[in-house]
This record gives C-alpha cells, sequence and structure tokens, in this order.
C-alpha cells in the first residue's frame, strides 16, 4: 500500500462525505472497493474508534493509516482526512471576516442555522424513536431540555445531576433483567 493510496483515499472520503454517513462510506471505500480491511477488521476498527475522543472518522483514519503503513500511514490518512475540512472551514472564515459585517451574509448564516437546527432534530427525532421506549425515558429527556433550555443550567451541571439519576433508575435489579421503562 502506497502512501499516495492512502493519501488520495482519505482525501476524497474527507472530501465527499461528513457527518454520521462518513461511517457508511469508510465502510464501503475500505472493505468494499479498496479491500484493504474486511468486515470483522472494519467493526474492530470502528469499536476502537468510537471508544476513543474524537470523531470517529478521523480516528478510524489514523487506525487504518496505521494498519496499512505503520506510523507514516496513520499520519498520512489523518492528514488527509482532515485536510478538505480545514479548508472550507479555513475559507469561509476568512470570507467572514472580509464580509461579515453585511446583513446578506448574516441572512445566509440564519438559513444556515435553520438548517443545522431541522438536520439535528432530524437525527434526534430518528435516534429518539428507537432510544426513547417509555414515560420514565420521556421524563429525562424532558427534564435535561427544561433544566438547560428554561432555566439555563450548564449542560455538564445537568448530565452529572441527571446522569446518575438515570443511572439508578435503570440498574440492574436482584434476581432479573434490568428493569424496562
Amino acid at each position: 500500500m502506497t502512501l499516495a493510496a492512502i493519501f488520495r483515499t482519505f482525501l476524497l472520503i474527507g472530501a465527499t462525505s461528513f457527518g454520521g454517513g462518513v461511517v457508511a462510506y469508510l465502510r464501503e471505500n475500505l472493505v468494499g472497493g479498496r479491500r484493504w480491511l474486511d468486515d470483522e477488521e472494519f467493526v474492530t476498527a470502528l469499536e476502537i474508534s468510537q471508544t476513543m475522543p474524537g470523531l470517529n472518522a478521523t480516528n478510524m483514519s489514523i487506525i487504518v493509516g496505521d494498519r496499512l503503513r505503520g506510523a507514516v500511514g496513520a499520519l498520512v490518512a489523518f492528514l488527509a482526512m482532515i485536510l478538505p475540512g480545514t479548508a472550507v472551514v479555513f475559507a469561509l472564515g476568512v470570507l467572514y471576516g472580509a464580509h461579515g459585517e453585511k446583513p446578506a451574509v448574516n441572512a445566509v448564516l440564519d438559513g444556515v442555522d435553520a438548517a443545522a437546527v431541522g438536520l439535528l432534530l432530524a437525527v434526534t427525532v430518528q435516534i429518539g424513536r428507537r432510544e426513547i421506549a417509555g414515560s420514565r425515558d420521556i421524563l429525562l429527556v424532558l427534564a435535561t431540555c427544561l433544566a438547560v433550555s428554561l432555566f439555563h443550567l450548564s449542560l455538564v451541571l445537568v448530565l452529572f445531576t441527571l446522569g446518575p439519576l438515570a443511572v439508578w433508575l435503570y440498574r440492574p435489579r436482584p434476581g432479573g433483567p434490568p428493569r424496562q421503562a
């Protein structure tokens, strides 16, 4: 495996995918297209990348690059993966610095804000539909939302308060499986 092939592959992945879809695109390229990994190796690398801090895609690029060409391969894959996003954010930052005071720019950013909120809401509903199973779940979600948005409490404080409560509510019971909502 050449470093140039690693760079091209991860540059393409970094330039053409974003968000939750990047994992599917990684699998398509690394398992299906390039055959650098088989399904079991991919799932193992994904599991490791999910336990590490940072983005799954960048963690995967480091793991795969290391597997293919060692530390240099990991560095090349990582740099190729982040280069497209970094270039776009840098260019947008320069443009905003030069034109940020114009009303049209603020109108465009308001539209981007609305689109981001809509995408986040859609993903939340899709995931929540599978994960929120009962009244206890709904109450924990509502308590979190109200504490953060209505009472303006720190998310960290809310998580450190409601997190242990959720763990206690869903703790395993003696003599049986964990209780469901």
